[in-house]
C-alpha cells in the first residue's frame, strides 16, 4: 500500500505530535505515521489525502481541503520540498521518506526554508514549537531494519516525478 498525501501535509507531518481536530483524526494521523516510518512509500495527490479522511466524513462537502487558499498551500509546499529534494514533486510523484530525507526536510524545516506554505495556517504556533525543540515528540520516525534501511524504494527516491 502507498500512503497519499497532498503537499502541505509532508510539512505538517514533519512537527506531527500527536494533536490534532478531534480523536479521530489523531487516531488516522498516528496510523500514517507508523506506515510512513515503518517504510510504506507516500504518493503526492492533488486534494483531499489519506489525512483529511476523518474528517471529511463528518464535514462532508464542507470541509477547508478544499478550499483554493489549501490547493495553494499545497502547490508552495511540493515546490519548495522539491527545490530541496532536486526534484519536480507534483500529484503522481512517490516519495520515500527515509531518516536521511526525513532529517533533511527537518532541518530545512527549522531553518524556514520550506515554510511557505505555513504562512497563514492555525497550527504554525505549535509547529515552531516542535521545531525549536529539535522534533521531540514526533510521531514520524523512520526505522532503519537490518542494513540499515526499511524502504523498499532507494533511500529518498522519487518516482513519477
Amino acid at each position: 500500500m502507498t500512503v497519499r498525501l497532498r503537499g502541505h501535509h509532508l510539512l505538517c507531518l514533519l512537527t506531527y505530535v500527536g494533536e490534532g481536530y478531534s480523536p479521530a483524526f489523531v487516531a488516522n494521523a498516528d496510523a500514517l505515521a507508523a506506515r510512513i516510518g515503518s517504510g510504506e512509500g507516500v504518493r503526492i495527490v492533488a486534494g483531499p489525502d489519506d489525512l483529511c479522511a476523518p474528517r471529511l466524513k463528518t464535514e462532508p462537502g464542507t470541509h477547508h481541503c478544499f478550499t483554493e487558499d489549501v490547493a495553494r498551500r499545497d502547490v508552495e509546499a511540493l515546490r519548495e520540498a522539491g527545490k530541496l529534494l532536486g526534484r519536480d514533486l507534483k500529484p503522481g510523484a512517490r516519495l520515500a521518506l527515509s531518516p536521511e530525507t526525513l532529517g533533511r526536510m527537518r532541518r530545512a524545516f527549522a531553518e524556514g526554508r520550506i515554510r511557505s506554505a505555513c504562512a497563514d495556517c492555525s497550527w504554525r504556533g505549535l509547529c515552531d514549537g516542535v521545531a525549536r525543540r529539535g522534533f521531540a515528540g514526533g510521531k514520524l520516525s523512520p526505522r532503519p531494519t537490518e542494513g540499515g534501511r526499511a524502504f523498499s524504494d532507494p533511500v529518498g527516491s522519487v518516482e513519477g516525478s
